[in-house]
């Protein structure tokens, strides 16, 4: 195995016998000719991908696409029916946690047990434990039998032990939000932490914008096969695509692609989403390059599958290349209302005198219902612009000021 390979999956399927009735089961077990009495489920037919070094990859796909059996045969939880994966590493997972717990033994006793499954000595685990009760919070139950923790604290120490062993390879499935929001923002400090280190990082999530965010590239699974794999943002828009569309096609080149032809109507169940960002100066020229100082005028394309909605949303957010957050604004904060009309419809922002200092930055625009809690389709990094700026000042923007001396 290639030393710059962490995980390789070669033709891996993954069947799974299923019976009509109870009783089918064993009249297959004592057939004498071997009649079969089930048919073949496959939860994977026939997948094969590559993780490289200091690579973080995504898996998406949608509800029993196979994601988790993948994971789950990568780190050994189960047995592919063909095919093989390699390893080279250690890997700690947050798949189920606490999974290999042990109600009756306290705190101590587990994280001692949790770390001789994942490859580590008794000793080894002796330099990390004081870092995993830190981390973990749970002060002084961690000496008693963890059935009589509640599911917050039973949570906060196996993700602990899971990430605090400072693994070669990290598997993360929907596990980053657990425990109370301080716990929850130390998660996401140690994963990125984890990041910045160029450790090895294999990430499912149905939240593409974190997909987006995180990843380099991506491996879209369907029904158990593999659709296709490649760039993170580009894959991530086709995979949006199919979800509203729900058609999968395959160009020449063997790449997912999704067909958009106008035969095609949006799902029903989609209530809208966002087409397109475009970025205009005061006489309508398209921009990919803004003056700082100048009038902005940014165009949000928005779809609109429903019109029974009562009200919605818009929100844009600016942020740096490196994933500063620099301004979000959003139309109920600045108390406009939206008269949208069933398809097509398009909303301007205009930013005034844009004071934001050279560089590259890159928009996100979300649809939300009436509270702009609860997103109805959010796109991370939509439009990514570079703003040309004389040197008038340091940091990210130039605040409108003025200089006096007292006295004049």
């Amino acid at each position: 195995m290639d030393n710059n390979v962490a995980i390789e999956v070669k033709n891996v399927t993954k069947t799974y016998k299923l019976y009509k009735k109870h009783s089918d089961r064993f009249k297959e077990a004592l057939s004498p000719f071997r009649k079969n009495y089930h048919t073949n489920f496959y939860a994977l037919n026939d997948i094969s991908f590559k993780v490289r070094r200091g690579e973080i990859i995504g898996i998406i796909g949608k509800n029993g696409s196979g994601k988790s059996t993948v994971l789950k045969i990568i780190t050994g939880v189960l047995s592919p029916t063909e095919g093989k994966v390699d390893v080279n590493g250690k890997i700690s997972a947050l798949l189920e946690l606490g999974a290999g717990f042990n109600g009756e033994y306290t705190g101590i006793e587990n994280i001692y047990l949790n770390g001789l499954m994942l490859g580590f000595s008794r000793e080894e685990m002796q330099k990390k434990i004081d870092s995993i009760i830190d981390f973990a919070e749970i002060g002084e139950f961690i000496n008693q039998p963890v059935k009589s923790y509640s599911s917050g604290m039973f949570a906060r120490l196996a993700f602990s032990v899971a990430i605090n062993v400072d693994p070669d390879i990290l598997i993360v499935d929907e596990a980053l939000a657990v425990g109370d929001l301080k716990f929850q923002l130390k998660c996401m400090e140690k994963f990125n932490e984890f990041r910045v280190r160029g450790k090895t990082i294999l990430f499912v999530s149905h939240d593409i914008n974190s997909i987006k965010r995180y990843c380099n590239r991506v491996v879209w699974i369907n029904e158990g096969r593999m659709i296709a794999e490649g760039d993170a943002e580009r894959l991530c828009d086709k995979y949006t695509d199919y979800l509203k569309y729900g058609k999968i096609m395959l160009s020449e080149e063997g790449e997912g692609v999704v067909d958009n032809s106008s035969n095609l109507q949006l799902r029903s169940d989609i209530i809208g989403y966002i087409e397109s960002v475009k970025i205009f100066d005061s006489e309508m020229n398209q921009l990919e390059e803004v003056q700082h100082g100048n009038d902005v005028y940014v165009h949000i394309d928005f779809f609109m599958n429903r019109t029974d909605i009562k009200s919605i949303v818009i929100g844009l957010a600016i942020h740096t290349i490196d994933d500063f957050y620099v301004c979000g604004l959003n139309s109920l904060l600045d108390n406009m209302d939206i008269d949208y009309k069933f398809g097509k419809n398009t909303i301007i922002v205009k930013y005034k005198d844009f004071n934001l200092l050279g560089g590259t930055y890159y928009f996100d625009a979300a649809l939300f219902e009436s509270n702009a809690h609860v997103p109805i389709d959010y796109k991370a990094k939509i439009k990514t612009f570079f703003v040309e700026a004389p040197y008038k000042g340091e940091g990210l923007c130039i605040i409108p000021h003025e200089w006096s001396m007292k006295g004049d």
